[in-house]
């Protein structure tokens, strides 16, 4: 029987600044390069009112994957936190035009807390350094998921960033267990190596318990397995998990499953905006996926979304990727 979605997400619910920056503008404001840190709303009124032009589009990192796969016709539905303000309405048309099912409650408009922003700050090389005030997406609950909407997915996509918050551990418990009563499956992308660190044990548990595939990059992995050996770290994944897919920026991504090992090479591209790479890998993969294609063109097909999304500002799709994995002889 032919379950109503493909892949459900479930993650942070933002709305990315993007702006142009100079590396003498991150240290001057004690942004580190590269990487995620998380503000309070104090600080994320102080940035944005520093950084000059910038453009407002809706993102979060899972957000952008599911995004990707409605672009290419997937069945796909998204949860994540929003606020009953101007921000939150942007979020919810956006992601509603792209054709994804977005059902998740607003928070009420006296509610404390706004809806989250990402300010993304791209310097010349394309590095990308985001400042997070997550705002409301922080108290997503166990209320907020939808068991018959989980029972009703082929998979479900958890977010790693989405770990913190006071009862995301729950809400994520519940939706791996519905979605597993329904036959579903689990996947998870590990976000970021301090969002590991914050959450190592609850990882580490979902990992060997619940996950079937599992996203990262090569300083994620590394964190998460604690270890400075690249093929160490990959191999005990794959040790826990029944398919790992590990990003390796440029050199493209290293794929394991049933004692295979597969390198799927880079696609080169001139990097305006690394922001996305590996949500749209990501999201691409999981097309490949549920679209019944092998390991090794799920890979390729994420490696293609990874390279059209850097070559442009924003982490949404702007080319027809089913048009380039054509031209790929991919489908």
């Amino acid at each position: 029987m032919t379950k109503r979605f493909q892949v459900v997400g479930i993650g942070n619910a933002m709305v990315d600044v993007l702006a142009a920056s100079t590396d003498e503008f991150l240290a001057e404001n004690g942004i580190e390069k590269g990487i995620m840190q998380l503000t309070d709303m104090a600080r994320g009124v102080e940035l944005y009112a520093r950084v000059g032009p910038a453009k407002e589009v809706s993102g979060g990192s899972c957000a952008n994957s599911i995004a990707g796969i409605a672009h290419l016709g997937g069945r796909t539905a998204y949860v994540g936190k929003v606020k009953d303000d101007q921000l939150g309405a942007i979020f919810a048309h956006d992601l509603r035009a792209q054709g994804a099912v977005y059902e998740t409650a607003l928070a009420p408009r006296d509610h404390p807390a706004e809806t989250g922003r990402c300010i993304v700050l791209v310097t010349p090389d394309g590095e990308r350094s985001m400042n997070t005030y997550l705002g409301v997406t922080e108290f997503l609950t166990p209320a907020d998921i939808d068991e018959a909407m989980m029972s009703e997915a082929e998979w479900i996509f958890l977010e790693g960033y989405r770990f913190d918050g006071p009862d995301s551990h729950q809400a994520f418990a519940k939706a791996i267990a519905a979605c597993k009563a329904g036959g579903g499956r689990v996947s998870i992308t590990l976000s970021d190596p301090f969002c590991i660190g914050r959450h190592r044990a609850a990882f580490a548990a979902m990992l060997k318990d619940h996950v079937d595939l599992l996203f990262a990059n090569r300083a994620e992995i590394l964190s998460m397995y604690e270890t400075d050996d690249f093929d160490a770290a990959l191999e005990q994944a794959a040790l826990e998990i029944e398919i790992v897919v590990c990003t390796d920026g440029a050199e493209g991504a290293h794929i394991l499953s049933g004692g295979r090992r597969w390198h799927v090479p880079g696609v080169p591209t001139k990097v305006v905006d690394a922001t996305g790479a590996g949500d749209l890998f990501a999201g691409a993969f999981l097309w490949g996926l549920v679209e019944g294609f092998d390991l090794e063109t799920c890979g390729r097909m994420g490696c293609i979304g990874g390279s059209e999304v850097i070559s442009h500002v924003g982490a949404r799709v702007e080319a027809d990727l089913k048009g380039l994995f054509r031209a790929a002889g991919l489908i």
